[in-house]
């Protein structure tokens, strides 16, 4: 196994590779089928050696995992499918002996129906303090049948739900979901104690949920397409929250991410000024198709967008929500857009895969810092779930027509030959897993220098190692149609070829590393992309 790399003592956020854990889905330690904090443990050295800087973790705590842990009943409680506090604490500590930091998950926007505030406001009834956490509204109508207005949820189907007293409660999630009252003293007071509790126990930093959702217009008046401000996005009052937190951030050392889903890149880079978060998430490079125009205006949009505020730009290609980078790429529309999510949709596993390992490379060479979702190193594909299997509540609040999320949560194959693919003890875990994914375990990727797994390895190796690469400035290169070439310091070059046939090189050193192999006379193949030393 390769030595651990040399920690990071600077601003290591503005370049890092952070690894996305989804721990149901990670690694079993306990044979149960359902991934924990031993197996996150045990498999550090596999991080170590994959070359990250951090791991971010999607919600831990103790949950009834109505939304996959996005649900939170106590934030100060592992949840027992997990472990303990202890193993989340030995876990920070382990982790730092292989010099990489851990990232933990908040979700502020709201609480489990199961959390200590939300039963107790059930039992309290109208009017009382303890409803005042919470949305709870009499509704309209004659006999308050009515929900108190027609905003749409995040998710499909209703955002109020009727408790036997009368009243409705808010929840723009599921109705397992309620949403907290952020005008309230005692919501901000806890989520400050929050922080705390973690960054005492030695997490380096914060991955804020639903970042821009927050703060409600206090009217609750009914939603009005495109009428600014929207009632319950991006409210300008979310940036006292973000500055309160980032004061107990600047305390600790500490960073946050957020995830902003918002079209207005200069209300996008409010959220990024030196005294608020640190980084958001850049959601208009993953949604973006295969496409060398788009993709060259993405970017460009992108640093811009940072440029004024001087954060650095997030890339990704995947994570937990998302379908997965090979299948999207291998379909006729390589977009992603949650609205158009459908079962059976056709996809070229051969050329999707092609197009993610270029687009790898295209994502490591870019300025700033890259989030990996696990098994995107192992270029797994979406999955298919049987119905019965399914989980996501996006999938039955559709009514049945969108496939829901699981697919890309499908625990990982770590030895071919082993039962679950050495996930767990189990045969069966927690969600199914393909019949045809043994030559994507690691152990056989291990193997072979070839495999997407080994061209992460060496990406990441070149990238800590080798100049110009992380944050800093970039430089278009003339490139014909469909093709993608930029300068990094150093005499870095990048070039990734979407055209449809191959393309000459320009003129280089030295090849650092290639998606894949070259055409005859060292020609660059369609989907193909390499780094280059001038």
């Amino acid at each position: 196994m390769a030595a651990p790399h040399s920690p990071r003592t600077d601003d290591w956020w503005r370049d890092a590779v952070i690894y996305q854990v989804y721990p149901r889905s990670f690694a079993d330690g306990d044979g149960d089928g359902t991934g924990d904090l031993a197996g996150v443990r045990a498999r550090l050295p596999y991080l170590a050696e994959l070359g990250v800087d951090a791991v971010w973790f999607t919600p831990w705590y103790a949950s009834p995992m109505v939304d996959g842990g996005y649900d939170v009943a106590d934030y100060r409680t592992i949840d027992p499918a997990f472990g303990t506090l202890a193993e989340a604490e030995k876990l920070i500590a382990e982790a730092a002996e292989h010099n990489i930091r851990v990232i933990v998950d908040i979700v502020p926007n709201h609480v489990s129906d199961q959390h200590r505030w939300f039963r107790a406001a059930l039992a309290a009834g109208p009017g009382s303090p303890e409803r005042a956490l919470f949305h709870f509204r009499p509704g309209r109508g004659e006999h308050g049948e009515l929900p108190p207005n027609d905003w749409p949820s995040q998710f499909s189907g209703r955002t109020w739900t009727r408790v036997p007293d009368g009243e409705w409660y808010l929840h723009l999630f599921t109705p397992e979901q309620p949403d907290l009252n952020w005008a309230h003293p005692a919501v901000r007071q806890e989520h400050e104690d929050i922080l705390r509790f973690w960054f005492e126990r030695g997490v380096a930093g914060v991955r804020i949920d639903s970042a821009a959702l927050l703060v409600k217009d206090p009217a609750l008046a009914d939603f009005e397409e495109g009428v600014d401000p929207h009632p319950y996005i991006d409210q300008d009052e979310l940036h006292d929250v973000y500055r309160s937190w980032r004061a107990i951030a600047d305390e600790y050392g500490a960073v946050f991410v957020g995830e902003v889903w918002l079209p207005d890149a200069e209300r996008f880079a409010r959220y990024l000024r030196p005294d608020e978060l640190h980084t958001a998430f850049n959601f208009n490079f993953l949604t973006c198709p295969w496409e060398a125009d788009r993709l060259r205006a993405t970017i460009e949009a992108t640093l811009a967008e940072h440029a004024p505020v001087g954060a650095p730009a997030t890339w990704v290609l995947c994570n937990h929500d998302v379908t997965r980078t090979v299948t999207r790429y291998g379909r006729t529309d390589t977009a992603f857009d949650f609205a158009t999510k459908a079962f059976g949709t056709p996809t070229d596993l051969t050329l999707g895969t092609r197009r993610a390992r270029a687009a790898a490379l295209l994502t490591l060479a870019l300025p700033g810092s890259v989030y990996v979702y696990q098994g995107e190193e192992l270029g797994l594909p979406e999955a298919d779930i049987p119905l019965a299997r399914i989980e996501d509540p996006m999938h039955f609040r559709s009514g049945g027509t969108d496939p829901g999320r699981d697919g890309c949560r499908v625990p990982l194959p770590w030895t071919a030959d082993a039962p679950s693919y050495g996930f767990s003890s189990v045969p069966d875990p927690w969600l199914p897993q393909p019949s045809d994914w043994a030559d994507h375990a690691v152990d056989r990727q291990s193997t072979d220098p070839h495999s997407m797994l080994a061209l992460y390895r060496e990406a990441l190796m070149l990238r800590r190692s080798g100049k110009g690469f992380g944050d800093g400035p970039m430089t278009w290169l003339p490139s014909e149609d469909g093709v993608l070439a930029f300068t990094r310091p150093h005499g870095l070059v990048c070039v990734v070829n979407l055209a449809r046939h191959p393309t000459a090189l320009p003129a280089h050193e030295r090849l650092l590393l290639a998606s894949g192999p070259l055409a005859g006379d060292g020609l660059l193949p369609p989907d193909t992309a390499v780094w280059l030393r001038v």
